[in-house]
Parts: C-alpha cells; sequence; structure tokens
C-alpha cells in the first residue's frame, strides 16, 4: 500500500529542552535559548520523546518542500543554542580615518569617505557586538539575526555613483562560523 504522507524526525541533543505550542518552537540550550513561529497549515510540528516530528498529510513537492525548510529552520536553532553563530567584519579606510562606537542597539559610522553625517546600522535583538581595532565580531545564538545585523554594517557602508575597485572604504564580512567554546 502506498502512503499518501510525509514524516521527517529531527533528533534532539541531550542538553537541548525544546517545547511546541502550536506553530510555536521555542529551544532551550547551553548558550541560550531560541524561538520561531512556522505557519504553515500543511505542516505539523510535534514532539515525542527525544525527537521532533514534522508531517504533512499530502506527498507533494510542495509539502516535502515545506518540511525540509522547516526541518533545516529547527536544526538551526538546534545549533545556535549548543555554539552560538559569530560574522566577523573588518573595517577598511584608505584615506579618511573612520571611527565606530556602538549607541543605542546601533553601529555609528563616523567620517565615512569624509562625510559630516554619520551612517548608522541597526543591530537586531539578541545579537552581542564587540569592536577590537579594525575588526567588528557579530555574535547570536540565531544564524539569522548575526547574518542581518552584518548585513545591515556592511549595507550601511554603501559607496554609490563611484568605481567599487577604487574606492573600497567600508566594514565587509571576512568570515561566518560557529563558535566553539
Amino acid at each position: 500500500m502506498v502512503n499518501n504522507f510525509i514524516e521527517e524526525k529531527i533528533e534532539i541533543p541531550s542538553d537541548i529542552e525544546i517545547s511546541i505550542e502550536d506553530s510555536l518552537v521555542k529551544v532551550k540550550g547551553p548558550k541560550g535559548e531560541n524561538e520561531r513561529k512556522f505557519i504553515m497549515p500543511l505542516i505539523k510540528i510535534s514532539k515525542e520523546e527525544n525527537t521532533v516530528l514534522l508531517k504533512s498529510n499530502r506527498k507533494t513537492k510542495k509539502e516535502k518542500r515545506y518540511l525540509n525548510t522547516i526541518k533545516s529552520h529547527i536544526q538551526n536553532l538546534i545549533n545556535g543554542t549548543i555554539e552560538k553563530y559569530t560574522c566577523t567584519l573588518k573595517v577598511l579606510s584608505s584615506h579618511f580615518p573612520m571611527t565606530i562606537a556602538i549607541e543605542n542597539n546601533e553601529l555609528v559610522i563616523k567620517n565615512f569617505l569624509g562625510e559630516k553625517i554619520p551612517r548608522r546600522a541597526k543591530i537586531l535583538e539578541g545579537t552581542d557586538v564587540k569592536i577590537e581595532g579594525d575588526i567588528i565580531t557579530v555574535t547570536s545564538t540565531n544564524i539569522e539575526s548575526a547574518g542581518q545585523t552584518a548585513a545591515n554594517m556592511e549595507q550601511a557602508c554603501r559607496i554609490t555613483n563611484k568605481d567599487r575597485r577604487v574606492f573600497q572604504d567600508g566594514c565587509w564580512v571576512t568570515s561566518k562560523t560557529k563558535d566553539k567554546k
């Protein structure tokens, strides 16, 4: 008999606690906690002993795509609570020395290309930013928050109407990793 449903299982590590309420998945681990809401009525999320069970009653390519996407998001939530995600940025300035500071959940970039008005980049909630000389380190338990904060910093230093090969000033992402600490 052919089964008309798809099922995926995600193993929960021993030091992780997961709670599922409707479509909200909360993950607690040694490095912190994450939560995410999945609004997909075709996919059922449940917890059975030490596994998270994802199930769909239809077996089409669309449901399989949704199922694998949710599975990857939940695995990223689990991995983030075990090892934090880190993005490293390098600050480059050739002629005008840039100064960078953190004020009220914003990264303030002063004297970028000699501009008088400082540029600002939003730091998302749950993200830690450290400035050490010309290197900026962004860490978070949520992979999307770490990546978006780093992208905000890169976009704040975007240069328009100039040759990017000549004008290379700005904040540039150099690496994205998971903390092993």
